[in-house]
Formats: structure tokens, C-alpha cells, sequence
């Protein structure tokens, strides 16, 4: 079904794998729109609980194809545009997708790869992972991907790298809040997505997607009256869910809540 991109799911994991990898996985027409499709697939998959993001080869994602880029500097102001909406399309996919998403990253991540890692949820990368925001090298800028990698690492930190290009290391990607843990190698890198998965699946699905919603409403928000009417309406309706219920009739209890138990 899919050309550059490999899809699979392990129990309740949903594995979405860039499979360019002869290609350092750099993002073209064909990739953006398989890994938005696969992305979808796993979201309606009732079997997944978690998305995990990863890639074959040397690099995660070393940004743009150079063939495509090629491509794209003959294209007209509406052809461009259009490309640009499929990339945004794909970001706003991955960093809105329900179920939690974890990326699992090792060697080079650029440009849009910086932006994927961005809008996962939870990223844990090797300690040779590589990183940078090289738009500008190019004369262009990372406007797609700006606003997840700015809430991710920030203002300050955005304004060094994106005007910059400069490469950062795993250690610095970890510093400034874009990776959550960094692991030796491959082996320990997939021990600790373990362990993370671990966790992530012992949780409610519907209060983890609901946790996501609560989280990009209140990001950046005044903490005002509606703010507090907003957040209070949140919880009691989550609280009188049957997830929310079963929650809390399974800690009364002392057993594990029916989505654990299976």
C-alpha cells in the first residue's frame, strides 16, 4: 500500500516506520502524504493505544528531498502553496493525533524532521542523534514546522537555532526540552521507549486524549474566570465518563481498571 513508509501494529503499539532510509527519509510529495495517511490509519485502528514514530536507515528525517526541492523551484506561487498545506496538514495530523505519539529517534534530524520529533508527544532519541533548523541556509524559513518546535523548545531557544542553523547535539536537544530522554545506543534507546510504553498503556485512552485536548487549550491561556469554567467542565464531564467511572470504581476496589485487565 505504501511506497516510503512502513506500518505496522504490535498488540495495542501502532509502529509508523519512514522507510526511505537510502534517502536519508527527507520528506517529498510521496512521504508527506503516506506518513499523514498512516498516521490516520493507525488513529482509527481500535486495537492502538500508542503511535510510535521511527525510521530505517542512518537518519530520522534529514528534511527536504533535494530531488523535490528541485522540483519545487519551477513550481508556481499556487502549486507551492499547495505543497506547503500538505506539510501543514501532516504536522497538525501528527501533534493533534488522539492516541499518544512517542518518537524514537537516532542520527540526523533536520529541518521538517526537527518538526516531526516537535509535535510528538513524548521523544527519545540516541546519543549521536543530530539536529538543526537549516531553513535559512537555504534562504527560506521553517514557517510549517515553527510553531510546534517554539512549544516545544521556546522562544529563546528557536531564535538561537532557527537564525543560527547551527547542528546541536542529543545532549543539547535534551537541554532545551526538545528530546525527554537520550540513550546510548539503539538497544537502550528501545528499552526506554519500552519502559515509556510501559506506562502510557497502563492509562485511560480517553483520559490521555483528553489530556491532550486540555492541554493545547489551556497552553499559553489566561488564567481568568472562563478559563476556570472551561477546566471545571472538563473534569466533570470526564469524571461522569464510563472510563472515568471505571477508573475510579477499579481504585476502590483495588484492581486493575478494565482497560489494563483487557
Amino acid at each position: 500500500m505504501y511506497t516510503s513508509i512502513l506500518t505496522e501494529v504490535d498488540g495495542a503499539i501502532g509502529i509508523l516506520t519512514l522507510n526511505k532510509g537510502e534517502r536519508h527519509n527527507a520528506f517529498d510529495d510521496v512521504l508527506i502524504a503516506e506518513i499523514t495517511a498512516g498516521l490516520r490509519e493507525l488513529e482509527a485502528d481500535r486495537r492502538v493505544r500508542v503511535v510510535v514514530l521511527s525510521a530505517t536507515g542512518k537518519s530520522f528525517c534529514a528534511g527536504a528531498d533535494l530531488d523535490w526541492m528541485k522540483r519545487a523551484a519551477g513550481y508556481t506561487p499556487e502549486e507551492n502553496f499547495a505543497d506547503a498545506r500538505k506539510l501543514a496538514d501532516l504536522m497538525a495530523a501528527l501533534n493533534g493525533l488522539a492516541k499518544p505519539t512517542v518518537a524514537r529517534v537516532h542520527g540526523p534530524a533536520y529541518g521538517g524532521g526537527v518538526g516531526l520529533i516537535a509535535c510528538c508527544d513524548i521523544a527519545v532519541a540516541t546519543y549521536d542523534a543530530l539536529f538543526a533548523l537549516t531553513e535559512v541556509k537555504l534562504g527560506i524559513i521553517p514557517a510549517v514546522i515553527g510553531p510546534y518546535v517554539l512549544a516545544a523548545i521556546g522562544e529563546r531557544y528557536s531564535r538561537r537555532y532557527m537564525l543560527s542553523a547551527e547542528r546541536f547535539s542529543a545532549a543539547e536537544a535534551y537541554r532545551i526540552g526538545l528530546v525527554h530522554e537520550i540513550a546510548p545506543g539503539v538497544e537502550q534507546l528501545d528499552e526506554a521507549i519500552g519502559k515509556i510504553l510501559d506506562s502510557l498503556l497502563k492509562n485511560g485512552p480517553q483520559a490521555q486524549a483528553e489530556c491532550k485536548q486540555l492541554i493545547r487549550a489551556v497552553s499559553g491561556a489566561a488564567i481568568d474566570t472562563a478559563l476556570m469554567e472551561d477546566t471545571a467542565q472538563r473534569i466533570t464531564r470526564v469524571r461522569a465518563s464510563q472510563e472515568g467511572t471505571e477508573g475510579l470504581t477499579a481504585f476502590l476496589e483495588k484492581r486493575k481498571p478494565a482497560w489494563v485487565a483487557g
